[in-house]
This record gives C-alpha cells, structure tokens and sequence, in this order.
C-alpha cells in the first residue's frame, strides 16, 4: 500500500510538472523529480551512514527498512526524468554537468554498480553492525563514484 501511495504522489507530481515549460527553469518537472529520488537516496544512505559510524545506534530493522527503501529507488525508472538538455549549463537548481549525456554508457555502469551494492547492503543490513559496515563502503563508493564524475561541486 505504501508503495503504491508513492508512486502515486510520483505520477501526480510529474503530471502536475509537466505543464512547466522547459523555459522555466528553476521549476523544470525532470529536475524536480531526480532532485526528490536524490533526497530520497540521500535519506536512506544517512541512516545506514550514521549507524555505520556509530552517531546512531544500529538497529537492525531500521537498517533493513533502509536498505530496502535503496532497494526500490535503484529499481525506479528514472528515464524521464534526465532529457538531455537539463545539466546546470541552461537550468538552474540542478548540478547534473553536460558530462553525463555524453558519457551515457559510462552512467549506466555507475547505475548498475550502485544496484549491485544496494544489494548486498541488502544482504547485510539485518544482520549484524559489522556486516552494515563491510557492505556501507561499496555502497558508499558506488554513490560517489557517480557524483565524482557527473555532478558539478556544490557553490
């Protein structure tokens, strides 16, 4: 059910953006939308992150929940959400660099990295604090691994 919710705030989100035009620039509805699964990366890594490190007690179920939320985020299509044109050259709010579209092949390599590494993380989550910290540098690599090529630093 809760999936389903999400998918539909989703699709509501990218109907409702679709009617911004492409000139608007800090409002672009792709933009938007990969800045929210970004968020959404982000929030879940934190959480894995911070009992990896110890700032939180691990907690095996919140680990996991973690871990499968990443799950489902790797498993999204996110086509639509990066047309060509939409780098931090002509629209503003995104730091996606011109690099990424043409290194096409080179992204999707990084996305299936990352899918693999959420995968084990997977694996590991649940089960102890020392199996969350073996799987968090892969995953943790595979992240940056794509930030470090294809997203501008942040100002």
């Amino acid at each position: 059910m809760r999936n389903s919710t999400f998918l539909a705030a989703i699709g509501l989100v990218m109907t409702l953006g679709s009617t911004v035009s492409v000139a608007d620039q800090a409002s672009h509805p792709a933009v938007a939308a990969r800045t929210a699964v970004m968020q959404l990366y982000a929030n879940n890594l934190g959480q894995l992150g911070a009992m990896a490190k110890g700032d939180v007690e691990y907690n095996a179920e919140a680990a996991t929940k973690a871990a499968n939320n990443l799950s489902l985020l790797v498993q999204l299509d996110q086509s639509t959400m990066w047309p060509q044109g939409t780098d931090n050259g002509p629209i503003e709010g995104t730091r996606a660099l011109p690099d990424l579209w043409a290194n096409f092949p080179d992204v999707m390599a990084k996305g299936q990295a990352m899918g693999e590494s959420v995968a084990v993380m997977q694996g590991a989550a649940g089960t102890d604090l020392a199996s969350l910290q073996a799987a968090m540098g892969g995953l943790g690599g595979a992240s940056s691994a794509c930030h470090k090529a294809y997203r501008a630093p942040e100002n």
